[in-house]
C-alpha cells in the first residue's frame, strides 16, 4: 500500500481534484444540492474558505484557503465525501470497499497541489473555470452552472457588495 506524504502547511491555499470512482457517472451534478450541503456542513464544523470551485458530473476541483494554524485538509475531504456518500445508493463495490464500509462512490485518493503566490492562485482559478470547456460540456466557462465563475463575475460587477 502506498504511503502518501502530504505537506503540513497551516493556512495553505490548496488546489484539489476529487473524482468519483466511476468515470462518466453524473452523481455530482445530478445531486448538487447534497454535495453543497455536505460542503457547507463541513465548513461550519471545520472552517475553510473556498477560493474557487467547479463541479463536473464525475469530478470536481476546489481551491481552499485553510485557517492559520490548521493544515488538516484530508479530514475535511473525508467528512465531505462520507456525508455525500451516505445520501447515495452504494455503487459497485469490491471486497475492500465492503471491509472498509465504503459505498464505492469516490476514488479513495484525491490530488492536491499547494499554491504558492498570487500567480499560482490565478492559474488554478482559471483551470477550475475552464475545465467544463476542456471536457466539452459547454462552449464558454460562464455557461457552466456549477462553477464559482458566477460568484467571481458578481463580485467584479459589485453585485455581491
Amino acid at each position: 500500500m502506498p504511503n502518501y506524504l502530504r505537506p503540513d502547511r497551516p493556512g495553505a491555499c490548496i488546489f484539489f481534484t476529487v473524482a468519483l470512482n466511476e468515470r462518466g457517472a453524473s452523481h455530482l451534478t445530478g445531486n448538487i444540492g447534497l454535495l453543497r450541503q455536505a460542503v457547507r456542513q463541513t465548513m461550519v464544523e471545520r472552517p475553510f474558505r473556498i477560493e474557487a470551485c467547479v463541479v463536473l458530473p464525475d469530478h470536481l476541483h476546489m481551491i481552499w484557503k485553510l485557517p492559520p494554524g490548521d493544515a488538516d485538509f484530508s479530514t475535511r475531504w473525508s467528512v465531505i465525501k462520507a456525508r455525500f456518500s451516505r445520501q447515495m445508493e452504494p455503487g459497485p463495490r469490491r471486497l475492500s470497499h465492503v471491509a472498509r464500509r465504503e459505498r464505492g462512490l469516490w476514488q479513495r485518493r484525491f490530488w492536491e497541489h499547494h499554491l504558492r503566490g498570487p500567480a499560482a492562485l490565478a492559474e488554478a482559478v482559471a483551470c477550475c473555470h475552464e475545465d467544463p470547456v476542456k471536457h466539452g460540456l459547454v462552449a464558454r466557462p460562464e455557461d457552466w452552472l456549477y462553477s464559482s465563475i458566477h460568484r467571481a463575475r458578481d463580485i467584479a460587477s459589485g453585485a455581491a457588495a
